[in-house]
This record gives structure tokens, C-alpha cells and sequence, in this order.
């Protein structure tokens, strides 16, 4: 009987595995591979060390999560590089997906494909190193004190309005480059960005930034939405489609950001 038992799972872990790469079959630049681009450089925490082989970050994981969910191994993914905006234009690609943390919006899709999201990116608390000191934490009560600067252009300020309710009224801005010259200038003490947008102006633009914490993403009425970039019209996208809502139903995506976007980087979540 266990023999038997052993023999059954076999065949249908075998019959899902052939379902699986049916879907794509025939629909991939290589037969039997799956071509997948990041940049030229790929950046933290979305790849780590510039080696999305490695399976490290959270983009590189994302992919070989897809991939295998498509039925194909890690020695089947091909790796290939490209950069954002000679991605995003209309034509042939080198490549079956791309992603580079390209936001889905309606002028990208007239002229590529995005699959269903894979992040939906969550607002993000940046402040600088002193504001740090003096006492602020990733606490909306510790948040009410701080003042806020805002793009008033932005969702950032009615979720300040209604999820922090910040003492004072946060000082409002032409751009989000003027925002970040204003807490260089301690005009202000923090300031709510995508996370992404918040990593990238720790590290590279203030020199004592900090991304204090992350709210939730269904905490934002529009987050921004990330998909898999693929040339218009791919009918490969049915595949990506179908893998992507298989990951998020069955908890993967979920812990794969758990992993790469909170314990990697250490941007804890707001409650």
C-alpha cells in the first residue's frame, strides 16, 4: 500500500510538473529556458551583490519563485541585463520578463505588457539619524510629535491626515526633491516616500538618512504596484499570470518580501 501511495504522489507531482510547463511551452525565447532581466547594476535589496544567480534579494528570489512555478528548474533561468528605460520601450525584447521595480501604470501598458502585480509597494517613514537620537521609533504615537513635510501633490498627505495625525501641520512642498532639501536643511524631521523611493534616498542622498518604519501596504488607498515587464502582446503572460496568483495564494510571495524587505533591511513594520 505505501509503495502504491509513493507511486500515486509521484505521478501527480509529475502531472502538475508537465501542466506547468505546458504553459509555456513553445512561448519562451529559448525552448526549455526562461530568459529573465534585471539591471546593469542590480541594486539592494532587490538583488543582492549585483548576483541575481544567487537566488539573494528580493527580486532575484521572486524570479526563481515564478520560474519554478512554470515548471522550470534553477539551471533553466538565463539571465540577462538591461537597463530601465531601454527596457520600457515598445519593440522586441531580449528577454521573456524583466523586473526592475517597474510601476504599472496606464502609459507603460499601451506600449509593454506587465503581469499581475508582484509588490504592491508600502509607504515608508524617512528621517534622518538625529531625529533617531532624539527619541523617534517606529510607533504612530512616537510619530504624532515629529514635524512632517509632504509633496502636496502625493497620497503621502492625506495618509499623514489620517494614519499618523501628526500634532502640527506637516509643511507642504512643490516636489519630493524639495522635501528631501528641506529635511537636509532641518526644516522638517520626517517625511512618508514609497519604500523603494526611501531606501534608495537613505543610502545614496542623505548621509545619516534612515527609513525609520513601513506601514502595511493596504494601509495606502493607491500603493504603487510593481509588475514583470514583457513586450506587448506576449502571450506568455498568461503563464507569468497564473504562477504569480499560485505564489501569492499559497503564502510565497508573502514570505519572500518577509525575508528580503523587512529582515533584510531592517525597515520593521508600523502598527
Amino acid at each position: 500500500m505505501r509503495l502504491f501511495l509513493m507511486t500515486a504522489l509521484a505521478t501527480v507531482l509529475a502531472t502538475t510538473a508537465t501542466a506547468q510547463n505546458d504553459c509555456a511551452r513553445g512561448l519562451t525565447l529559448e525552448d526549455g529556458k526562461l530568459t529573465v532581466a534585471t539591471g546593469n547594476p542590480a541594486y539592494y535589496p532587490w538583488v543582492m551583490d549585483d548576483a541575481p544567480e544567487s537566488k539573494k534579494g528580493f527580486e532575484a528570489a521572486v524570479a526563481y519563485a515564478v520560474a519554478n512555478e512554470m515548471g522550470f528548474g534553477d539551471d533553466q533561468v538565463v539571465w540577462v541585463r538591461s537597463s530601465f528605460d531601454e527596457a520600457i520601450q515598445p519593440g522586441a525584447k531580449n528577454f521573456d520578463f524583466n523586473l526592475q521595480q517597474y510601476s504599472i501604470t496606464e502609459e507603460r501598458d499601451e506600449i509593454v505588457d506587465f503581469s499581475e502585480p508582484y509588490y504592491a509597494a508600502a509607504m515608508a517613514v524617512l528621517t534622518r539619524q538625529t531625529v533617531i537620537d532624539g527619541g523617534a521609533t517606529a510607533e504612530v504615537d512616537a510619530l504624532k510629535g515629529l514635524i512632517w513635510g509632504a509633496d502636496a501633490n502625493t497620497t503621502a498627505v492625506p495618509m499623514l491626515a489620517e494614519v499618523i495625525a501628526p500634532e502640527k501641520d506637516p509643511l507642504l512642498y512643490g516636489d519630493n526633491a524639495d522635501v528631501v532639501e528641506a529635511m537636509k536643511a532641518n526644516q522638517i524631521d520626517a517625511a512618508l516616500f514609497d519604500l523603494p523611493t526611501a531606501l534608495y534616498l537613505s543610502a545614496v542622498v542623505l548621509d545619516d538618512g534612515v527609513v525609520l518604519g513601513q506601514f502595511p501596504a493596504d494601509r495606502s488607498d493607491s500603493p504603487d504596484e510593481f509588475g514583470l515587464l514583457m513586450e506587448e502582446g506576449n502571450p506568455l503572460k498568461a503563464c507569468v499570470d497564473t504562477a504569480l496568483n499560485t505564489l501569492k495564494a499559497n503564502g510565497t510571495l508573502t514570505a519572500i518580501e518577509a525575508e528580503w524587505l523587512s529582515e533584510t533591511t531592517g525597515v520593521p513594520i508600523i502598527e
